[in-house]
């Protein structure tokens, strides 16, 4: 059985290892698997940018398709409190700058901001998960915390290049399950009640 800390440094690793030909690969892939998704009744979507470095789900391509397909969508991106653990979240226009924080990730330099009660769906960044849609992330806590200021009927969508671990050991009841996981083979619902 593993902890959240081993299932961090075996996933991390297994993804930063992947060569670009197989990551390009698992993303198309998973952008399949998110075009099947029910969309209906969402009008604002939260999502995160990828830190190249990482090599994160390139949620790109994905914005792009709901962009195209579903363009009445606002769109609002976080921006993280380091020195708090907190994330401030600002809707994302057309001349709305990017500028990438020390850690790589693209976040909005300012705007309009959004309460996380405004949001309809959220897209989850995540190392892993397991099968009752518990995530590992990076160990700060932040999306918990996020998610937990969120209505409670939002829909949170997890996006995984890997396939889920059996069971997570260390949970406790600041962890929120994911409504549902995309990954490259698979989605995957659950049961959250």
């Amino acid at each position: 059985m593993l902890t959240k800390k081993d299932i961090r440094k075996q996933f991390l690793e297994r993804r930063l290892n992947l060569d670009a030909g197989t990551a390009a690969a698992l993303n198309s892939r998973l952008l399949e698997n998110c075009r099947q998704l029910d969309y209906s009744g969402v009008h604002r979507v939260h999502t995160f940018l990828p830190i190249t470095e990482k090599k994160e789900v390139n949620t790109w391509p994905i914005i792009r398709w709901l962009r195209q397909t579903y363009p009445h969508l606002q769109w609002v991106l976080p921006r993280a409190l380091l020195s708090t653990g907190e994330m401030e979240h600002f809707l994302w226009e057309e001349h709305t700058p990017l500028v990438n924080s020390r850690y790589g990730i693209p976040e909005p330099a300012g705007g309009m901001r959004i309460a996380p009660e405004a949001l309809d769906l959220v897209l989850v960044p995540m190392l892993a998960f397991d099968r009752a849609g518990h995530r590992v992330g990076y160990g700060k806590g932040m999306y918990d915390r996020f998610l937990q200021q969120c209505r409670p009927d939002v829909r949170t969508v997890g996006l995984s290049l890997f396939e889920p671990v059996n069971v997570i050991i260390d949970t406790d009841d600041h962890d929120v399950p994911l409504d549902t996981v995309v990954t490259p083979d698979t989605i995957f619902h659950f049961d959250k009640k």
